[in-house]
Parts: structure tokens; sequence; C-alpha cells
């Protein structure tokens, strides 16, 4: 029997993103120049974690841990930035 994600903890790396695209979105968006394709893609990012926070709620085990390999994968990415 494996382990799953604790939905809490997805909660808060997901939440840790989050934060992560805003203060990059409130960066392009101050730009002398914004990169208009980033704004839209940084939006839609954000629109999608937010669904993905929403769909938590309601997840069963199995699709916490969809939701948790997501938000540790793109956590690794924002680190690596």
């Amino acid at each position: 029997m494996s382990e799953h994600a604790n939905p809490l903890a997805v909660q808060q790396t997901a939440q840790d993103v989050i934060n992560a695209y805003t203060t990059q979105l409130m960066k392009e968006r101050s730009a002398p120049v914004p990169d208009a394709a980033r704004v839209e893609w940084l939006k839609a990012e954000l629109a999608a974690c937010g669904a993905d926070l929403q769909a938590l709620d309601d997840a069963d085990p199995d699709e916490v841990d969809e939701i948790a390999a997501r938000y540790a994968a793109r956590a690794q990415a924002l680190n690596g930035q």
C-alpha cells in the first residue's frame, strides 16, 4: 500500500507556485516593454492553478497525487530559475 499526497501539503505547494507566478506577472506588467505573450501565459497558469485548488476540495487520493506531481514539477522549475 502506497501513501498518497497530503491535500494540505499540495495546497501549500500550489499556493507557493501561485505566489511565484503572481510576482512574475507583476514584474512583467511593470517592465518598460511587457512581453504580452508571457503576461497571457502567466494569467493562464494562474487560472489553471485556481482550478486545481478548487479540484482539490473534491479530489480522490489518486487525483490529489496527480495534482501533487504537477505542482512538484512546477515548483522545481520555478526554483531552478
